[in-house]
């Protein structure tokens, strides 16, 4: 028996369900936002309502995640079809917040190979992070348009809360960690408004939405830059393979205006809970420490009467 470890754990899996309840209750007013923001109306008037006979929907309706799964996706009132979007965001927005949760190295390594965070102000940091990327790319998505609110809001969310949570950046004073939260925001704008120019010039028209530009700015405002030039390497690589497999599936034409917001959103996700570890072994990689000789070295000066 172990009274002491017995009861940490029981208490952590208590919180982590709480955190999964959080993240989908998050993710329930991300849906909100999903379909208001777009259409400039009010996220906080009227109440949630059926889009088709516009009913006011009871609480008891409302429950993120049961509430769809309980009435088959239809509306209890004229039975029009509730899209699948809404249980998709919240059980996205669910797992992620109990994966930033589970980053925390309260009781040993995190599982699943997350990178450990030791300060736990980052938490809700990182959620608000996960909940502007998920905002952003379902918006994306539908509409090909990434809000101001999610890309200019995240660089000023990123350039006042890094001075408040320093290790966001891996530092403990406050204008350092403004002053890498303003390089990130830097280099981010700077990098994608650079491939932007270029592509615009190679091929005579828009390569890039410049919602993307500011998107990965607002990445770098709260990552920095190393998650700046990993975010884009990622993104780039799984969009093009994600591109290819729609052309040769045929739902995608060579031309079709494919969404890039997601993949970076995607590639920011996995710098967060993975990156750094990723970014320290590519560095090995390319730079191995030297291999130094096995016993003692010895010297020999050469004679030469």
């Amino acid at each position: 028996m172990n009274p002491p470890g017995d009861i940490m754990a029981y208490w952590y899996t208590c919180m982590t369900i709480m955190v999964f309840a959080l993240g989908a209750c998050i993710g329930s007013f991300l849906n909100v936002c999903i379909y208001r923001i777009p259409r400039e109306e009010s996220i906080v008037h009227p109440r949630s309502h059926c889009p088709a006979c516009n009913t006011l929907i009871p609480w008891y309706w409302n429950i993120p995640l049961l509430s769809w799964i309980l009435l088959r996706g239809k509306c209890r009132f004229c039975k029009a079809p509730i899209t699948p979007r809404y249980l998709i965001v919240e059980t996205i927005t669910a797992v992620l917040f109990v994966l930033i949760w589970l980053k925390l190295d309260w009781i040993g390594n995190p599982l699943l190979g997350l990178t450990p965070m030791h300060n736990a102000g980052l938490v809700p940091v990182y959620w608000l992070v996960m909940s502007g990327l998920i905002l952003g790319t379902f918006v994306d998505f539908e509409h090909l348009i990434i809000p101001d609110r999610v890309t200019l809001g995240g660089i000023a969310a990123g350039l006042v809360l890094s001075p408040l949570v320093p290790a966001l950046h891996g530092v403990t004073g406050p204008l350092e960690s403004f002053l890498k939260a303003l390089l990130g925001a830097a280099a981010g704008w700077g990098l994608l408004w650079g491939i932007s120019w270029f592509g615009r010039l190679l091929f005579r028209k828009e390569a890039m939405g410049f919602g993307d530009v500011k998107l990965i700015g607002a990445i770098g405002a709260f990552l920095g830059w190393r998650a700046v030039l990993f975010t884009v390497a990622v993104s780039s690589l799984i969009g093009s393979i994600v591109g290819l497999v729609l052309v040769f599936t045929g739902r995608k034409a060579m031309q079709s205006r494919i969404p890039y917001g997601p993949y970076l959103a995607l590639a920011a996700i996995l710098w967060i809970l993975w990156g750094t570890q990723w970014w320290d072994a590519y560095i090995r990689f390319m730079m191995p420490e030297p291999e130094l000789p096995a016993g003692p070295v010895q010297w020999t000066i050469p004679y030469n009467p």
